[in-house]
Parts: structure tokens; C-alpha cells; sequence
């Protein structure tokens, strides 16, 4: 289950007009109109996005008397980045790894001609 929570979230993630949307209720709730001035595009096709993103969770709309805002979730934000976070060992390690030998050409340049 939380595989396929994690599968939507990417998903929903994967389109840039929908992270930039992410990326203004990141700053506070906002209408589909609000949502919809920055791109090129109807506001039918803004609320496609939307229901992408709430599907995945990442979006809310409440309702204030005849305005219907829609806010940020961060939960499936929260869980995406833990779940990148297990890499950071590996990318860590890696980087460590290349620091030796960029360390070891730099400091020893000719036994690098000695090995080609």
C-alpha cells in the first residue's frame, strides 16, 4: 500500500506544470484561477492537474463561502523524500570513494601514467 502511495506521488510529480503548481501552494492556498494566471493554459486543464495532485494526496480544496482553495499536503511530500533519503548512504559512499582517487591522481599524477 505504501508502494502504491509512493508510485502516485511520483507520478503526480513527474509533470512539471503540476510541481510548479505544488511549488505556489508552497506559498499559501490559492484558487484555480489564481493557480491557472502563470501558464498557458484553460482552467479545465489546471483542474486536470489538480485531481491529479489530489489524488496523490498532495492537494486539498476546502471551501470558503464561494471560494474553493486549494492547499498543499505535505504528507506525500514527507514520505518521497524518506524514501530518496535511503540513497543518500549510497550517493555518500560514492562520492567518498571519488574523493580518494581524485585525492590519490592529484597527489601522485604519475602513477596514473604507470596503469594506462
Amino acid at each position: 500500500m505504501a508502494q502504491d502511495l509512493l508510485d502516485v506521488t511520483f507520478a503526480a510529480l513527474a509533470d512539471p506544470t503540476r510541481r510548479a503548481i505544488l511549488a505556489r501552494l508552497a506559498h499559501g492556498e490559492a484558487t484555480v484561477t489564481e493557480l491557472a494566471a502563470p501558464f498557458a493554459m484553460s482552467q479545465p486543464a489546471i483542474s486536470k492537474h489538480l485531481k491529479v495532485l489530489e489524488r496523490a494526496g498532495l492537494v486539498a480544496r476546502g471551501r470558503d463561502a464561494q471560494r474553493r482553495p486549494c492547499r498543499l499536503v505535505g504528507e506525500p511530500l514527507k514520505d518521497a523524500t524518506e524514501w530518496l533519503g535511503g540513497y543518500r548512504r549510497f550517493w555518500d559512499e560514492t562520492f567518498s570513494n571519488l574523493d580518494l582517487v581524485l585525492d590519490a591522481e592529484l597527489r601522485h599524477p604519475e602513477r596514473r601514467d604507470e596503469t594506462d
